[in-house]
């Protein structure tokens, strides 16, 4: 197998290399004067099998057509297979139609990969698992789970609770309270904006106990804060928080810093930014390991 990497996540890509033993092929890669996305693959893949790593995120618009023409550029040097690795699969929330006159835009996205060539896709923590169905090919499909696992039980939590921090995050808040033999309860809340949620109710009991909110992504970070600050208010004694995808915009980070979080540990399946690295609540867990294993079952 021969891996190359796009733009979005180079660091991912080599520690992806270097734990697999299979260095990154050239590539070359650049923007035309006028803005079109350049690529040129330079080396031999006529009749193997390769890989690209590439998250769709940070500039989804970009990261995900330059993955579609690296794809393209492969196929049409006649590499046999090609393997799409997405450790953020972007667009992934617009799976459905939630309003009259809205795209499914993840399904769109689905069918370029599978038109440009794409022959398997390895992707982690779909917002939705029934994104898989949307492909005409095999999608593996991992679980952050796995890596942050290690992280949490490090840590020795007494008398867990873990806190759904949404609704839609229940069955990921259940997997972890299974994984660690803990207690459960949910946040039920409405959201307002992108960035702001009505006040949490918490159903369950959190007083006197460590808690663990977990969730696929954290993206403004209102969830997380508003149900940390309702965990405490219930008399929580420590908070913890695990998301497998590190979006952090709109100020999220700060958000995290000003409420009662211990630790939030989140995986790199998205670049990290300078103000993430700064955060002593951030706590990054490799998700390549996951990755890896995928892999080496492909080769």
């Amino acid at each position: 197998m021969q891996l190359f990497s796009g733009s979005s996540h180079p660091l991912l890509s080599q520690e992806i290399s270097n734990q697999l033993g299979i260095p990154l092929s050239p590539l070359e890669l650049g923007v035309f004067p006028d803005g079109e996305i350049k690529v040129r693959v330079l080396c031999e893949v006529r009749g193997k099998d390769v890989c690209v790593i590439q998250s769709v995120a940070r500039d989804p618009h970009f990261t995900l057509m330059e993955l579609l023409i690296i794809i393209d550029a492969l196929k049409r040097a006649a590499a046999r297979q090609v393997i799409a690795v997405i450790p953020y699969f972007g667009y992934c929330r617009q799976d459905r139609m939630d309003k009259p006159g809205v795209p499914i835009t993840a399904k769109l996205v689905a069918n370029l990969l599978v038109q440009a060539g794409v022959t398997r896709v390895v992707t982690v923590d779909l917002h939705a698992g029934q994104l898989q169905g949307f492909f005409d090919i095999p999608v593996q499909h991992l679980y952050g789970k796995e890596v942050l696992l290690k992280k949490v039980q490090e840590q020795q939590l007494s008398s867990c609770v873990v806190v759904a921090p949404d609704i839609g995050s229940v069955k990921i808040a259940q997997a972890y309270a299974k994984a660690l033999k803990a207690d459960f309860a949910v946040m039920s809340k409405e959201r307002l904006s992108a960035a702001e949620v009505s006040e949490a109710i918490l159903i369950g009991d959190v007083t006197g106990k460590d808690v663990l909110l977990a969730d696929d992504m954290c993206s403004t970070g209102a969830t997380l804060a508003s149900a940390a600050k309702a965990c405490r208010e219930k008399g929580a004694k420590r908070i913890f928080g695990a998301v497998t995808h590190g979006l952090f915009v709109d100020g999220a980070i700060e958000r995290i810093k000003n409420c009662p979080l211990e630790a939030l540990w989140v995986t790199n399946t998205l670049p990290a930014t300078d103000q993430w690295m700064n955060s002593p609540q951030l706590k990054t867990v490799s998700i390549a390991p996951l990755l890896v294993h995928a892999l080496r079952e492909a080769i």
